[in-house]
C-alpha cells in the first residue's frame, strides 16, 4: 500500500478539524491517515470549545448554546453588556464535534484511522515522515506519509520572556430555582479574590434558566490543586452567584500556556506541529478553536490544489508584540488585570474588541483600543521588552484529576 499524502496525530480540536478539511468534497483527493490513542487515561476527556463567529458557521449544527450578549463584571459588580453583532459567541462540546467530523470522515474513500499510542513522529530517512507508535496489544505499529501534522501538547514550552498559565475547572450545573439568564454569557466576572500575581475570574455560559457551565480561570503562573479549585467554585457559585442548592453533572479542567515564546511550525522535512504546539494559542487570551480553524483551512486549501506547503501563522507580527507587552505588564503587577480587561470592554464596541481580540483588527482599530489601557504602564513595558532574555519556563505541573460525573455541592 501506497503511503498516504497526509498523516495526522491526535485527534483533538486541531486533528479532526484538519482532517475534516482535508476530507471536504472536491479539489484534489488526498489519502489520510489520523492516528489516535486508544480509549483509556492518554484520550483527552470531553471538553468545550468556545469562539465567536456571525451565525451560519460550519459547526452550527452541533453546537451546545450561542449568546448575543456578553458581560463583563468589575470587581465592584458594575457589569458591562454588549451585542457584539455580527458575532454570536458559541460553545462547541468536544463529542458533538466528533460525532459532526466522523459523519465527513466515515464517507471518505481515502481515510484511515488508526489506534495507537504514539512514542515518536520523525522524518523518514528515506523522504516523507513516520510514526512509530505501538497498539494495545504492544505490538510495533509504523505508519509512514508523505507529510505528518502533530498536534499533540507540546512536552515542554518554548523559552519566553513571559509565561502565565491559563488554568481552570468548570462545573455543569443544574440548580433547583431559575439563576441564568440563557441570552447572555458572562465572560469574566472579576468578583473573585485575585491571586498574588495574574487574575481571577468566574465564566458562566448559560444553557438555560436552570443549566450554565460555570468556571473559576485564573491567569497565574502555576495551577491549583483541586482542593483549591472546590473552594474557588464554592465561593463563586454560593457566595458570588448565590445560586442555592445545585446539582454538578459534569465537570472539566485545563490549563493552557500563555507566552511570548515561538513555538515552531515546521519541526523537520516532513514534519509540522499544529494547535497548541503549532502556535494557535492566542498568548493574551487563550482562545484557541478559531485559530485552529484558520490554520487547518490554510493547509488544506493548499494541499487539496495541490500546491506547496507553507505554514500559515495563525497570528501576525502585530497581535504577537502586543501580546508579548500585555502578558509582561499584567505578569509584572504593572497593570491591574481586572481593572485592564474592564476598561477595554467598557470603553470599546463589541465587535471591535472581538477582532482585536482574535488578531484580526486593523492597525488604527489598535490604536484605538491601546488608548483604552493604562498608557504609561505600557509604554514603560515596551521599552523594557527588547532587553528582556528569553528563558527556559519550568516544567508544567500535573493536572488535577477531571471526570463526568454527579454530586451536589
Amino acid at each position: 500500500m501506497p503511503d498516504p499524502d497526509v498523516v495526522i496525530v491526535g485527534a483533538g480540536a486541531a486533528g479532526l478539524s484538519l482532517a475534516y478539511h482535508l476530507c471536504a468534497p472536491g479539489g484534489v483527493p488526498l489519502s489520510v491517515v489520523l492516528v489516535d490513542a486508544p480509549p483509556g487515561p492518554l484520550r483527552t476527556p470531553p471538553r468545550t470549545w468556545c469562539f465567536w463567529e456571525p451565525p451560519g458557521g460550519a459547526y452550527d449544527a452541533a453546537l451546545a448554546a450561542s449568546w448575543p450578549l456578553l458581560r463583563v463584571r468589575a470587581a465592584d459588580g458594575a457589569p458591562t453588556v454588549t451585542r457584539p453583532s455580527p458575532f454570536r459567541y458559541k460553545m462547541l462540546r468536544s463529542d458533538a464535534f466528533e460525532a459532526l467530523v466522523d459523519r465527513r470522515l466515515t464517507g471518505a474513500p481515502a481515510f484511515r484511522r488508526v489506534e495507537a499510542t504514539v512514542t515518536d513522529v520523525r522524518d523518514a530517512p528515506d523522504g516523507g515522515g513516520e510514526v512509530l507508535a505501538h497498539d494495545t496489544r504492544g505490538e510495533r505499529v509504523l505508519v509512514r506519509g508523505r507529510r505528518v501534522f502533530d498536534s499533540r501538547p507540546p512536552h515542554r514550552l518554548p523559552p519566553a520572556r513571559t509565561t502565565l498559565l491559563q488554568h481552570f475547572t468548570g462545573w455543569f450545573v443544574h440548580t433547583e430555582r431559575p439563576a441564568f439568564a440563557p441570552t447572555t454569557a458572562d465572560l469574566m466576572d472579576f468578583r473573585t479574590p485575585q491571586p498574588p500575581r495574574g487574575l481571577s475570574f468566574g465564566y458562566v455560559l448559560p444553557l438555560d434558566p436552570h443549566t450554565a457551565l460555570v468556571e473559576y480561570t485564573e491567569f497565574s503562573p502555576t495551577p491549583l490543586d483541586t482542593e483549591g479549585y472546590r473552594r474557588a467554585l464554592h465561593h463563586y457559585t454560593q457566595e458570588v452567584l448565590k445560586l442555592g442548592e445545585f446539582r454538578i453533572t459534569a465537570q472539566e479542567h485545563g490549563v493552557i500556556p500563555m507566552t511570548d515564546g515561538r513555538f515552531p511550525r515546521r519541526v523537520g522535512r516532513s514534519v509540522y506541529r499544529i494547535g497548541t504546539a503549532g502556535g494557535a494559542t492566542r498568548p493574551s487570551t487563550g482562545y484557541t478553536f478559531a485559530a485552529v480553524q484558520r490554520q487547518s483551512r490554510a493547509v488544506a486549501g493548499r494541499l487539496r490544489a495541490g500546491r506547496g506547503l507553507r505554514m500559515p501563522t495563525p497570528y501576525g507580527a502585530r497581535p504577537r508584540a502586543m501580546d508579548a507587552v500585555m502578558l509582561r505588564a499584567l505578569d509584572s503587577g504593572r497593570v491591574d488585570g481586572a481593572d485592564f480587561f474592564t476598561r477595554l470592554f467598557r470603553g470599546v464596541p463589541g465587535d471591535r474588541l472581538l477582532r482585536f481580540l482574535d488578531g484580526g483588527s486593523r492597525i488604527h482599530e489598535d490604536l484605538l483600543i491601546g488608548l483604552r489601557t493604562p498608557v504609561v504602564p505600557m509604554l514603560r513595558t515596551v521599552a523594557e521588552l527588547p532587553f528582556r532574555p528569553r528563558r527556559e519556563p519550568p516544567p508544567p505541573s500535573p493536572p488535577p484529576p477531571t471526570g463526568h460525573e454527579e454530586s451536589t455541592p
